[in-house]
């Protein structure tokens, strides 16, 4: 069990964050509401996400399906759990069936996985499943995510061709050196706008899932609606914890 001390940072943390976001919302001439916090917990212990739920906080992300498969059924089920980063298209299944109150997919890159996590919805008669196409803004070839060129026929796959899937909208990760992340969230709007057209859509229908501890301040005045906050709120990762994708 995680030190009290430990929980209590957290949730200080957590706050620290909320405000935040909430004067970053405003700087930008937005609404607060419109911008969705996701605590990423991953290598975290449950007491510890535990503590953050128990101060109100409902949106948790995890980038391992092992990890979240542990750790889901021992926390409440109105948590709303987001599988973060690119997932192996013969896990989607048993994520699905493993975390009935998964909310949404943050990073569908290619039509494979696409397509084995809607077969994955229809055999186990959920209701649709949220998802968003995730775009790699910074070229490099370290993370996943589709070309840009390729978003708009990606999005169109998912949401002409998935029926047990709902095009939310779009996420990225901007470069770990922060210096570019303006033009990969520059980008990834561009995406945005393209897909709309292209699907004819409303632009404010189609989310951006952009920013996470370094840069969701910047991410919200550039128009993220969905911050992914880990170690800002957690502390640093434990990678020694890590489980296998």
């Amino acid at each position: 069990m995680a030190a009290p001390a430990v929980e209590n940072a957290a949730v200080s943390a957590l706050r620290s964050v909320m405000l935040q976001v909430r004067q970053a919302a405003e700087r930008s001439g937005r609404n607060p509401g419109q911008v969705r916090v996701v605590a990423v917990s991953k290598t975290k212990p449950v007491s510890l996400i535990r503590q953050v739920y128990d101060a109100g906080h409902r949106r948790f992300g995890e980038n391992y399906v092992q990890e979240i498969l542990d750790k889901a059924p021992q926390l409440p089920e109105d948590i709303e759990w987001h599988f973060v980063g690119h997932l192996q298209s013969n896990k989607a299944k048993l994520l699905l069936a493993g975390v009935p109150n998964l909310a949404l997919v943050e990073g569908v890159d290619n039509e494979k996985i696409a397509n084995h996590l809607d077969r994955a919805v229809s055999n186990l008669g959920r209701n649709p499943l949220k998802v968003l196409v995730q775009v790699n803004t910074s070229g490099e070839v370290s993370k996943s995510g589709i070309d840009p060129s390729g978003c708009v026929e990606l999005a169109k796959h998912v949401k002409l061709r998935c029926p047990n899937l709902e095009l939310s909208g779009l996420m990225t990760i901007g470069m770990p050196d922060y210096t570019s992340t303006p033009e990969n969230f520059r980008m990834l709007s561009k995406c945005r706008a393209q897909v709309c057209k292209a699907l004819d859509m409303a632009e404010e229908h189609c989310e951006l899932s952009m920013g996470m501890s370094g840069d969701f301040e910047q991410a919200i005045e550039m128009g993220s609606t969905n911050v992914r906050i880990g170690s800002t709120i957690f502390g640093p990762r434990d990678y020694a914890k890590k489980q296998p994708d």
